[in-house]
């Protein structure tokens, strides 16, 4: 058996103020400054380390939100002169799918490299739009020694990129008549997708490129001064295309079969990669591009995660099951490698892409807020970036993307372990893992209660 992949995390605090969530608000005028004083019995030491800090702090409000909202303080002052508030700026960061609880674990598992736990529970609905539409199956949660991460039971995260041979040939001799196409192997299903919007640096994405190369995987980058490295996938928008390239990937276009056909003729051995935009067409164009000898498809979903181009998007999960089922029909979805990228956010929702049909995810935003991006989308209008993440210093960078990834693997651990899939090559399109609202909707409610009206 081989060794367990694992990654190595170590912590790497952040090098701005964080935007807490909670704050406690302290009505001091009344307080009778008991020696009792609740405020001493912090567990998280939140009013101690708020004291050393505005020794010398000049904006020292950031720092009122630390609270982890145990609500101990609150709840044990004899006067009752503590509150518990929601920090203001907190509701302002991000939009309706980067949520501010989405940045703020990201930051949290970037730091620590640890599974974020909320020990109150969860307080949320339990179903929404989206990746939030699908529930996974734990119902073999109950075993131990399937436990992905401590247990005796190995979980293989390794997935292959390339295209397969559905079956062997032989000759006479016994030796295989037809060389094997080129394969990559990687041991988590996932690569690192272009920004679709920031500004980037030579000098941020040679930090993405060595943090790829330190867990294993690859990385997208469209800067030719970068294409040597040795994990990086050139984007090929021209002719030039670098003869020792393993895998490239050119964006869809009227003549890029003729174009990846034209680069193979001095580079056999290179993986092609389309990547194509998640359209009304994109099932047509996948058949199309199989057909024509492409190794892998890229389907990309705009970054909020909807299909673009069309009167009515789709969610990428739905967008993928198409593509995915039609290969299924067809009957060579063992051939084809599809990478799915776009609003791919926590680790969840890879292994939900996974399970409507992908065999890997490409992670794009995700990195830059492990850098403390806030998604402010300054560098969109041409106005400096609050934490000047171009100019990001390389070690912090590599160390806080490698803990995220870190944090991210092993909860696809505890969700495989859970739903009692031992090799992540299995979860893809093992839908029989995952109950879609939807459908839960229409085959419980809606012999009772009619259609659901379309808003």
């Amino acid at each position: 058996m081989p060794a367990k992949y694992h990654i190595h995390t170590q912590p790497m605090p952040p090098k701005h103020k964080p935007i807490g969530k909670y704050g406690i608000v302290d009505w001091r005028e009344d307080c009778s400054a008991c020696h009792n004083c609740v405020k001493r019995e912090c567990a998280y030491d939140v009013y101690d380390k708020e004291r050393d800090r505005l020794v010398n702090a000049l904006q020292y409000v950031d720092y009122l939100y630390e609270c982890k909202g145990c609500l101990c303080c609150v709840q044990s002052c004899t006067k009752g002169l503590l509150t518990w508030e929601t920090n203001p700026e907190y509701l302002k960061l991000g939009d309706e799918v980067w949520t501010p609880d989405i940045i703020s674990s990201t930051w949290f598992q970037a730091e620590t490299g640890r599974i974020p736990v909320s020990g109150a529970g969860y307080p949320g609905p339990f179903c929404g739009p989206g990746f939030d539409s699908i529930l996974t199956d734990m119902s073999e949660i109950v075993r131990p020694t399937r436990d992905g991460i401590h247990g005796r039971e190995y979980i293989n995260t390794q997935v292959d990129i390339g295209r397969k041979p559905t079956a062997l040939a032989f000759n006479p001799e016994g030796k295989l008549a037809l060389k094997s196409p080129p394969i990559v192997d990687i041991p988590i299903p996932a690569i690192f997708g272009l920004m679709p919007w920031h500004k980037t640096s030579p000098q941020l994405l040679t930090a993405i490129l060595d943090a790829a190369k330190k867990l294993g995987t690859y990385a997208f980058v469209d800067d030719s001064s970068l294409f040597a490295h040795d994990v990086a996938i050139p984007y090929v928008s021209g002719e030039f295309v670098p003869l020792e390239a393993r895998l490239a990937v050119w964006p869809d276009s009227p003549d890029v079969v003729r174009r990846i056909e034209k680069a193979k003729s001095t580079n056999p051995e290179m993986i092609a990669i389309v990547s194509l935009c998640l359209n009304q067409n994109a099932v047509s164009r996948s058949l199309e591009l199989a057909k024509a000898g492409i190794d892998v498809i890229h389907l990309l979903a705009d970054w909020h995660g909807m299909t673009v181009n069309s009167d009515k998007p789709k969610h990428i999960t739905h967008a993928v099951r198409e593509v995915h089922l039609a290969f299924v029909e067809q009957g060579n979805r063992d051939e084809i490698t599809l990478i799915a990228g776009g609003g791919i956010a926590l680790a969840e929702h890879m292994a939900k892409t996974i399970i409507c049909g992908a065999d890997l995810v490409s992670v794009d935003v995700p990195l830059m807020v492990a850098l403390e991006c806030r998604i402010c989308k300054n560098c969109q209008q041409g106005l400096p970036c609050p934490i000047e993440i171009e100019d990001v210093e390389h070690d912090y960078a590599v160390q806080r993307i490698v803990n995220l990834m870190g944090a991210w693997h092993n909860q696809l651990l505890e969700m495989m372990g859970a739903m009692g899939i031992r090799e992540v090559r299995r979860l893809r399109g093992e839908v029989g893992r995952a109950m879609f609202f939807d459908d839960l909707e229409r085959e419980c409610f809606e012999p009772i209660f009619g259609k659901r009206k379309e808003l």
